[in-house]
């Protein structure tokens, strides 16, 4: 667990200007270039069916409003630079309801549910009007009554700001006049959410040594960082294919749910983080898939690349704050790559000491905190984007993702129930998609649960083992840490 970098993505935002065009941010342009085009989907699932008759109304009225992207294209002007130019929405074009056979059964529609995700994982957005789109799932599943599904193009915002946006158009369950609330942000001596290049700057005065160690790891963190995004790939592994064009390849999206409370318990025994735990049993997760898979391979050179929210706050903010151009949560993508080494399974460790993958995932957490490599990356970037342009800065990012085995997103969700036109939200989850990886995991936190999404290349990986992976990887932990507990808890 030596081997850990952070790579910034942070983009200014310009003041809008609703009647003409205004420019596409440099980050926006990574994102859209010839050699990457991300979008981000999140999943609503409703605990009613799903009664769509005031769908265009909440778009024109609710969604539309929220941000000039969302009714804007993107064009080149005279000099080839990427601009927002506002055009009319046609509100039926970003309207997708996916018609199946009626009276099937749950698990029919589950297999149907699942194709079509995949389906419009792969698909491109055109360039003749903006980039977003909705998809109305009006079938019931074992998991909801039906599904609404979101799909935005990752350079309208990161997933704060796409969040936000969702957040703002949703209202509490019990009382539509409360506000919805949010787990604590406030930072912690490990906390991922915290602003990593101010946090590092008051850190570097405290004294010699840690001045001496923060050098000697920006340094190497920087240097590593250079060599992912170049020539050093992961090997080929069960979780890594490694093959050009992997991003185009269809995708399959699996779930699963796990106890905040089970969790915030093993924190508690532990002394570590949240994120320190959920880190663990990931890490664990993925090395015992690998080791079912193929044995020699269990222990095989990969990373992961956690995206990290950059931002210096203290929770959502609006999206009237967002958009105010000298807020620190100001809207746009505002993130950070932090590489980290997964650590490996010393002969019987993951059986007989499970929690040494907490421990070693809280190790490489603390010292991500004593590095500026993330300054560094920074200027690397902005320096790429002025002199190369942002096709080759969008090639630099695209190898980093590239050469490592997975990455890995979080966001924090409201404690209360959320609806959508009276609809209530029985759970939400979110995928990044047009990564060039073979896995993708995200964590979506909501009403005292944790969902993990993981996204995963067709014909590679087996979705249900490395499910049953990442949940046997939780008992073990959970075993461990609290010995006085069940022997299965119950999610």
């Amino acid at each position: 667990m030596k081997n850990i970098n952070v790579k910034k993505i942070v983009e200014e935002e310009e003041d809008y200007d609703e009647t003409s065009s205004f420019p596409v941010s440099p980050t926006g342009q990574y994102f859209t270039s010839s050699v990457m085009s991300i979008s981000v989907i999140c999943v609503l699932e409703s605990e009613i069916p799903i009664d769509d008759s005031c769908t265009i109304t909440l778009l024109k009225d609710v969604f539309i409003p929220i941000n000039p992207r969302f009714s804007s294209i993107m064009v080149k002007d005279k000099n080839g630079v990427k601009q927002w130019k506002k055009v009319e929405v046609k509100h039926k074009d970003h309207i997708n309801v996916p018609i199946f056979p009626q009276g099937k059964s749950k698990e029919f529609y589950d297999n149907c549910f699942n194709e079509y995700m995949t389906k419009i994982s792969m698909e491109q957005f055109p360039q003749s009007r903006p980039l977003w789109e909705i998809h109305i799932f009006k079938y019931p599943t074992t998991k909801s009554a039906g599904n609404l599904v979101f799909k935005l193009h990752h350079s309208l915002g990161d997933g704060f700001s796409l969040m936000g946006a969702l957040l703002s158009c949703l209202q509490r369950a019990d009382n539509p006049s409360l506000p919805l609330t949010f787990p604590s942000f406030t930072s912690n001596n490990n906390n991922y959410n915290h602003n990593l290049e101010s946090d590092y700057k008051k850190r570097l005065c405290t004294n010699v040594v840690q001045r001496v160690n923060g050098v000697v790891n920006t340094l190497l963190d920087f240097g590593w960082s250079l060599m992912k995004s170049t020539n050093l790939e992961d090997e080929r592994t069960s979780i890594r294919s490694g093959d050009e064009g992997v991003e185009f390849r269809p995708i399959d999206i699996t779930t699963m749910e796990f106890s905040l409370d089970h969790l915030k318990v093993i924190k508690s025994n532990l002394k570590v983080t949240i994120n320190d735990v959920i880190c663990g049993v990931l890490f664990l997760g993925v090395r015992l898939y690998m080791e079912e898979m193929k044995y020699d391979q269990k222990n095989a050179n990969s990373t992961a690349l956690v995206l990290l929210n950059t931002r210096n706050i203290a929770g959502y903010k609006s999206v009237k704050e967002m958009l105010q151009p000298k807020n620190e949560s100001k809207w746009g993508n505002q993130f950070a790559f932090l590489h980290v080494s997964l650590p490996k399974i010393d002969k019987e460790e993951s059986s007989t000491n499970p929690l040494s993958f907490v421990f070693k995932a809280q190790d490489v957490i603390q010292r991500k905190r004593n590095s500026a490599a993330v300054i560094l990356t920074g200027k690397l970037l902005d320096t790429l984007q002025k002199y190369k342009g942002p096709e080759v800065t969008a090639k630099y990012i695209h190898n980093t993702l590239k050469n490592s085995s997975m990455t890995i997103s979080n966001m924090i969700g409201p404690v209360e129930k959320m609806a959508l036109a009276n609809h209530p939200v029985k759970s939400l989850y979110f995928m990044v998609v047009g990564v060039p990886e073979s896995l993708t995991i995200t964590m979506m936190s909501y009403m005292g649960k944790l969902r993990v999404a993981v996204g995963t290349e067709k014909g590679l990986i087996d979705p249900q083992k490395f499910k049953c992976s990442i949940e046997n990887a939780f008992d073990r932990i959970f075993k461990a840490a609290v010995p006085s507990a069940s022997s299965k808890p119950s999610n």
